[in-house]
This record gives structure tokens, sequence and C-alpha cells, in this order.
């Protein structure tokens, strides 16, 4: 019998995956081929006619229906970039987003100075915590997560990239595992969930059935924990401290209610697409 080409595995693949209703299927397809081959992407195409073994399929064919079944491309691959830096990902926590790579960039434009004191609240991955240690080599940044398991994740990816000595992980929700603002900061930052109900029955399959329920939904409006954060942000930052969250692109109206009783001057921050994604309170 005659050994299937990387060229008839692609076309096959990504027929498959369309009919499955896979976003990206091209390169969905793609991805997990040359990750499977342990090559890059760009060499698929350099070797189109190249016949794959037996064994080389048996090691594809379980990442095909994995991807079939919708669960993430990123777990399936098990690492996404995020500013630049490599982060392992699985199920215990949220994938990073490029929204929140964005986040990073006008936070970076946002400070007048370095921070020297960093926090961020629901670190999951540690993703938005390590980019910021990276930028900042001179900060002290706390990470705080709820779940054990998203701080598990975090500590490996912190080993990994050599930051563990400059992030402290605390395990707890929100401000509880940092005592009554005995610590201040010149920035704290969030990706809280911030999903209602409602949005999540719509959300795709990836989403629904993969990722943590717990970092994506947020109450009947989609505040519940932006609530917690800005009742006690005041007391937890520095004059002139800075607190910058990735938000719902409908709560605007709502967190400008949320900044004034916290005694905060807020401003709405649109992403790339112009939507109003992130949210900026000064102290």
């Amino acid at each position: 019998m005659a050994l299937l080409t990387i060229r008839e595995i692609k076309e096959r693949t990504e027929a498959f995956f369309e009919s499955k209703g896979v976003p990206n299927a091209r390169l969905d397809t793609d991805t997990l081929i040359a990750h499977s081959l342990g090559i890059k992407r760009l060499e698929l195409y350099l070797d189109l006619d190249r016949p794959l073994t037996e064994a080389q399929l048996a090691e594809l064919r379980p990442l095909v229906k994995r991807r079939a079944e919708r669960e993430p491309l990123q777990y399936i691959v098990g690492t996404v970039d995020f500013c630049d830096m490599e982060l392992k990902v699985d199920r215990r926590a949220l994938i990073p987003r490029f929204e929140t790579e964005e986040l990073v960039e006008l936070v970076n434009e946002a400070l007048t100075a370095h921070p020297k004191m960093i926090l961020d609240l629901g670190t999951g991955s540690g993703a938005l915590a390590l980019a910021l240690a990276n930028k900042y080599p001179e900060a002290s940044v706390d990470a705080v997560d709820v779940s054990a398991e998203a701080l598990s994740l975090a500590q490996e990816n912190a080993a990994a990239l050599g930051l563990d000595s400059r992030v402290t992980f605390h395990e707890g929700s929100w401000w509880r595992p940092l005592g009554l603002g005995e610590q201040r900061y010149d920035l704290i930052v969030s990706n809280p969930p911030y999903l209602t109900d409602e949005e999540m029955t719509t959300a795709e399959p990836e989403v629904v059935d993969h990722e943590p329920h717990s970092a994506l939904v947020s109450g009947a409006d989609g505040l519940d924990d932006c609530r917690l954060i800005f009742k006690d942000a005041a007391s937890h930052m520095k004059p002139g401290g800075l607190l910058a969250l990735e938000t719902g692109i409908a709560q605007t109206e709502a967190l400008d209610a949320l900044a004034a009783a916290a005694g905060l001057q807020g401003e709405c921050m649109e992403d790339l697409s112009g939507r109003p994604r992130f949210y900026f309170a000064r102290k």
C-alpha cells in the first residue's frame, strides 16, 4: 500500500476539520502536522510530496481527533506565544489571548515611570505577571489566583522562563491572600472573568467544553468579579498607581460607576479593532 504524502494528509485533514466546523481548518491542519513531525509550519511547504510513515501517522491521528472534537489547538500543542515568551498551556488555566498582549502594550504606554511593585490578580497561566516581570526587571511582582491548579501551571512557566525568583505566587480569591493593604502597588493588572451566563451559552465549543468556566463567567451581568476588584483596589494602590483591566466590551458605563465609587479616575481604552475592551483607573 502506497504511503500518503504530506500534501494528501493535509487535504484530507482540512476537509475533515471543515466537516466538523473547526475554524481555521487549514492553519490548524498545518500546525498539527508540523507539531507531530517536530518541524516548523513553513517546512511543510518545502516538502509536500514527502510520504509519512505509519508511525508518523499514528502520532498525528490522536491530535487530529482531539481538534475535531473542538479541543483548543493550544491545549493540543501545549504552548502559546505571548509577549515574546513561550508559555505552557493546558486545561488548568485559560489560554492567553492576543487581546491580553494588547493590554501589556497599553500599560507600557500609560506608565509614566517604571513600576517597582506589580500585582497580577487572577494570574491563570501567569501570562501577565511574567510578561511584566520580563519587561520591568527591577520590579517585584505578586500574582494571585484562587485555583491551585492554575498557580501550579503559572509556577512551571515562571521556572521555565527563569523568572521564578522575581514573581511570588499567592493562592486565594482576589485581595484575600494579600492582607489589608499592607503592600501597595504602582501597577495592578487583571484579566478577570467578565462573560455573562448568557454570553457563555453562545461561545464556541472550544471555550464552553474545554476552558475553565470559573475563569470566564462572572454572574448575570459579567461584573461580579470586577465589583470585588474595585471595592478594595484603592487601599492596595500607591498614589498615582494604575489599575488596568481587560473587560467586556459592553461594560464601560458600569465600570465608570465602580471606579467613581472606589474614588478612582477611570477611563475606557479601545483595542486594535476599536472596541472598548480595557479599563484603566488611577488613584
